[in-house]
């Protein structure tokens, strides 16, 4: 199969679709690729209507590298869309993100119907690569060893007109031995402060309600130009954005968090009482063999801290069963950090090793059986805790942020779904002949915590309140679709041109 051809130039705008697979930085680069190529003149496929192909002119993979079955996965959709390009010449792929990143020249080796490979520093060179592909009828596989653009001066399609991530910070400074993140997304670099609030500015304009702080280490905000307490700062300051009413991050690092970012939180009214705070692991031996520079006592004292000045902080958490040389002795210390922490939800992942990373090649690698069964328990044991903390908020009264798709069965049993400040997920029923909007804010009472989300049927309570936001997307709804006959836009291909004078 050739790696790519070059069509004729279609009458029609091409259509694109992006597959996102990771982190929320990720999900952010994938809005502002989606962005960049509807600049570039290419249109949404699931908005393009019409008896058009059943699949886009572009598919763009963004990619993750940070699980074990990552490689599997990617490769297999690309095998996928192999015969599908085939029998459509003109159809292109992509692939970008951390995966890009490690492999680079190895994706066409394997996949050689690919037609453009970029990384994690050049999110913004895809159109451009795209159609020097086309042009040159050979796959184009650039990869930078540093930032080229920090991602948040690029153009955006946000997913949401109501909630918006913002990033503070790309990169990582820590060497965790079970990370390959910092190889592929370098050392961490800030943005300025002002550049931060201008952005959100920006977005509290279009009509925007909540957003949500981005960083590898979103804490140590502030490390490149030396100032330890910028990210308190920082959230102080986002705060007092007149019309911005809710405010989160993610995600902290342990060993960064600081009591003033904790003051930040419980003085400033509009960031939200919720927190994500990774443990990883309970044990303080098996953290030390992770580089994770805190130990249980830290961590737990964090927890008690936030606890102490936000008494409904609602807390999640990113643990790993089965690290290289875990005991069971040590698997205990972190069911005992569990039990103590009481977080609200925990995302839990069973170790797998990543070639590059320190801990790929430990000796002591925990048999599969027995982390299975590690992991078996622990998820048992957080999904009691998580249901006796949602049904301690059985008769509470919250704001819930009317959010689109959060609940599947919401037609079915005539709920709208949404999240409380506490970013618990919340199904309530509604008034018979009340109009709500994704974006605006109901008041509800909520009648029973179930095992993963909290109910709220009493209508006793009940009140809406019209926003913004909920505005914003109902003129979302109304924008008339894209018009596809109008012919393409003119990408360059990067290269210097002569105009005349």
């Amino acid at each position: 199969m050739s790696t790519t051809t070059a069509p004729a130039q279609p009458d029609a705008r091409r259509t694109y679709q992006v597959r996102t697979f990771g982190c929320q930085m990720n999900v952010h680069d994938s809005e502002r690729l989606s962005g960049l190529l509807e600049d570039a003149g290419y249109v949404r496929f699931d908005e393009a209507g019409g008896e058009g192909p059943v699949e886009p002119d572009v598919v763009v993979f963004n990619t993750c590298a940070v699980r074990e079955n990552a490689d599997n996965k990617l490769y297999g959709n690309l095998g996928h869309l192999a015969p599908v390009k085939e029998r459509r010449p003109g159809m292109q792929i992509a692939v970008g993100g951390c995966l890009a990143q490690k492999d680079r020249g190895e994706i066409v080796r394997k996949a050689p119907w690919v037609d453009v490979v970029f990384g994690t520093h050049n999110v913004g060179s895809l159109p451009v690569l795209l159609e020097r592909a086309r042009h040159n009828a050979e796959a184009q596989v650039e990869i930078l060893e540093s930032l080229e653009t920090f991602p948040s001066t690029l153009p955006t399609r946000r997913e949401s007109p109501y909630a918006a991530w913002v990033s503070v910070s790309v990169g990582c400074n820590n060497t965790c031995t079970f990370c390959i993140v910092p190889a592929l997304r370098g050392k961490e670099k800030d943005r300025r402060p002002g550049d931060v609030l201008a952005e959100v500015e920006a977005l509290v304009g279009e009509g925007v309600l909540e957003v949500t702080l981005l960083g590898q280490n979103v804490n140590t905000y502030g490390v490149e130009f030396g100032d330890k307490l910028a990210f308190g700062k920082l959230l102080r300051a986002t705060g007092g954005i007149e019309g911005l009413e809710r405010v989160r991050f993610t995600s902290p690092h342990p060993s960064s968090f600081t009591d003033d970012v904790v003051d930040a939180m419980a003085e400033t009214p509009n960031v939200m009482p919720s927190l994500h705070m990774p443990l990883q692991s309970g044990s303080d031996r098996v953290l030390k063999a992770m580089r994770r520079s805190y130990r249980q006592s830290r961590f737990l004292g964090i927890i008690d801290g936030v606890r102490a000045r936000i008494p409904d902080a609602a807390i999640t958490t990113d643990i790993i069963v089965g690290f290289p040389g875990e005991t069971d002795e040590d698997f205990e210390q972190t069911l005992h950090v569990v039990e103590q922490a009481r977080f609200s939800s925990a995302f839990t992942f069973q170790y797998s090793p990543r070639p590059g990373t320190p801990a790929a090649t430990m000796g002591d690698q925990v048999p599969k059986h027995v982390v299975q069964e590690r992991y078996v328990r622990l998820t048992e044991l957080q999904d009691r805790i998580t249901y006796e903390e949602n049904a301690r908020q059985t008769g509470r009264t919250l704001e819930v942020l009317v959010a689109e798709g959060e609940g599947r069965k919401d037609a079915a049993t005539r709920r709208l779904s949404g999240r409380a400040p506490d970013n618990r997920l919340v199904h309530f029923s509604v008034p018979e002949g009340t109009s709500l909007r994704p974006g605006d804010v109901a008041t509800v009472t909520v009648t029973r915590g179930a095992p993963h989300y909290l109910e709220a049927d009493d209508l006793s309570s009940f009140a809406v309140r019209r926003t913004r936001a909920g505005d914003a997307w109902e003129a979302r709804q109304a924008r008339p679709e894209p018009e596809v006959e109008s012919g393409p836009r003119p990408v360059g291909l990067g290269m210097p041109s002569l105009r005349p004078a």
